[in-house]
């Protein structure tokens, strides 16, 4: 049996590590030893760019926190208009190093695609300085859910005073999407409280070829 590979390490700015691991062809990224995404399981990151952004092509201006793997920004840019954007906030440059090199393929490379803008930045910073109005849809990516974080100061994007913020930089009629290992009741009657239309889709982690079962929080604003 092949044995795991560390290929690469990232600290974050609470010191927590993040590592690259691969296994067989199968790469796994880890905070402090616990599996954040592994690459045979990508069904649910599709899935958060399906609900959020529809399949009318008609959102062309997107956010996502958390570039990850590449899955959530290239199943959102397979459904953009030729003319679309979308911003990827990104606090590692490690983790775009990887994804320029060992994890490329695994997404289809969409850092290179022309639509694609790179912000090597807390996507809190991009939120809070976004002109009101800036985005089409926000898709977050970052954390297992909204009381389980890679780093403490995330929990600010779940709060009242967050969910503004996030509402301010949305257009009429936007749309936020939050993945998350599991459903919350709680968050997403917060949702609600801070003026989304809010629910939440139970999905699979590995889409049509199943897995254990992940959420999606939608919040559309008013």
């Amino acid at each position: 049996m092949k044995p795991w590979e560390t290929l690469a390490e990232a600290v974050l700015p609470d010191g927590s590590k993040l590592t690259l691991r691969r296994h067989d062809g199968e790469y796994v990224i880890a905070a402090d030893g616990y599996d954040l995404m592994v690459s045979r399981m990508h069904g649910s990151e599709e899935a958060l760019a399906a609900l959020a952004l529809g399949e009318e092509r008609k959102r062309k201006r997107v956010l996502i926190g958390g570039l990850g793997m590449g899955y959530t920004l290239r199943a959102a840019l397979d459904l953009l208009p030729p003319e679309g954007e979308v911003v990827v906030a990104e606090l590692l440059q490690q983790v775009v190093d990887w994804n320029r090199g060992e994890l490329g393929a695994l997404a289809g490379n969409p850092l290179d695609d022309p639509r694609t803008t790179l912000d090597v930045r807390d996507v809190r910073d991009v939120i809070r300085l976004s002109e009101p109005g800036r985005w089409d849809a926000i898709l977050l990516d970052i954390d297992n859910g909204p009381d389980s974080w890679t780093q403490q100061p995330n929990a600010w994007l779940y709060t009242p005073n967050g969910l503004a913020a996030i509402e301010r930089a949305l257009k009429p009629k936007g749309v936020l999407g939050i993945w998350a290992v599991r459903p919350d009741p709680a968050f997403e009657r917060r949702l609600g409280t801070a003026g989304f239309h809010a629910e939440t889709r139970r999905v699979r982690a590995r889409g049509k070829h199943g897995g254990p079962m992940q959420a999606v929080f939608i919040g559309r604003s008013r």
